[in-house]
């Protein structure tokens, strides 16, 4: 239910969908780095692009407290400061902006169709740029602490950690991954792992396990992370044992996976892994002509902001080739 001082916004959403009535050259999913970057350069194009923003407008930056590694910002940005920045310059060049979510989509014909909460879109090609989200355990106090202290890039915030303990939850390549990349700035860093061996290839098993470094908690589970305005501990448990044990922690860092944003387009799409969107070639099209990916959706080995920046450019540039060659 909406009080009055929303009465603005909500017509706003009907003259954006009022404006995004008919057949459009360009609609993109996603307001995250790809589907912003992908704006800019479709409305730059002339290709009066719609975007749709998805349920958290401006994606997983918007969680993100301090961002030092993206170009251009030498003090850094906070994430939301950051999305802010890039709607506005997307804005510039009209891009018309939808916001909700996609729920629905027919990629079987052209124009594709796309059910959103605000209405129906039709497009002649299609950007998905919805992004993925890492996996949580579900703690309530991870969730809670999420950007301070708790985290699932190491690539993104081990800077913070310096001379820092840090804890890896996860027994993975990634997991894995993250703990080394950590050790170039926490004094130390443990995994802990519910198995008692690692799932992670041998090579890299090796590399972490032989680091002075890094510390395996083996047959291991968390279940609580504690501090109220940074993480200051965990909760851990042995799952043989059953006994529990507090100890001092700095930093949290999940590695148990990503989960794509595609349940949209199973049976439509062709998939790989976990559900990222497969490419077609060294391009961004996918197996539906006329249909592009970008981010974090289809890139499961970076997942950094200025490289889903990156493929919405690519997707854009694209996009605007296929158009015209049709």
């Amino acid at each position: 239910m909406y009080d009055g001082g929303c009465n603005g916004n909500i017509l706003e959403d009907e003259r954006a969908m009022s404006k995004a009535n008919g057949v459009h050259k360009v609609v993109i999913l996603g307001s995250g780095p790809a589907g912003l970057t992908a704006a800019i350069y479709t409305a730059r194009a002339d290709l009066g692009p719609v975007l749709v923003e998805g349920n958290q407008a401006g994606g997983q930056l918007m969680i993100t407290t301090e961002v030092e590694n993206y170009p251009g910002f030498e003090e850094g940005i906070t994430g939301p400061e950051l999305m802010a920045v890039m709607k506005k310059q997307a804005a510039r060049f009209d891009t018309t902006f939808i916001a909700g979510d996609a729920t629905g989509a027919d990629l079987s014909n052209r124009p594709f169709t796309i059910e959103t909460t605000e209405g129906t879109l039709k497009a002649e090609a299609l950007i998905i740029a919805t992004g993925a989200q890492a996996k949580w355990l579900g703690l309530e106090n991870e969730q809670r602490l999420r950007g301070h202290g708790v985290s699932a890039c190491a690539t993104c915030d081990g800077f913070f950690f310096r001379d820092k303990v840090v804890y890896v939850v996860g027994g993975g390549d990634s997991a894995i991954e993250e703990a080394t990349f950590l050790t170039k700035f926490a004094s130390k860093v443990f995994i802990v792992h519910r198995r008692d061996e690692l799932r992670a290839s041998k090579i890299m098993q090796a590399r972490a396990l032989e680091h002075p470094k890094i510390e395996v908690l083996w047959s291991t589970v968390l279940f609580d992370v504690l501090g109220e305005e940074h993480v200051t501990g965990l909760r851990l448990k042995d799952v043989k044992t059953g006994e529990e044990r507090e100890v001092q922690a700095d930093g949290l860092f999940l590695a148990v996976g990503y989960k794509p944003n595609t349940e949209l387009f199973k049976g439509q799409l062709e998939l790989e892994g976990p559900g990222y969107i497969k490419l077609a070639g060294r391009g961004t099209m996918t197996s539906v002509e006329g249909v592009f990916a970008a981010g974090d959706v289809a890139d499961h080995a970076y997942r950094q902001a200025v490289t889903a920046a990156g493929m919405g450019c690519q997707a854009a540039l694209d996009a605007e080739r296929w158009l015209e060659a049709q």
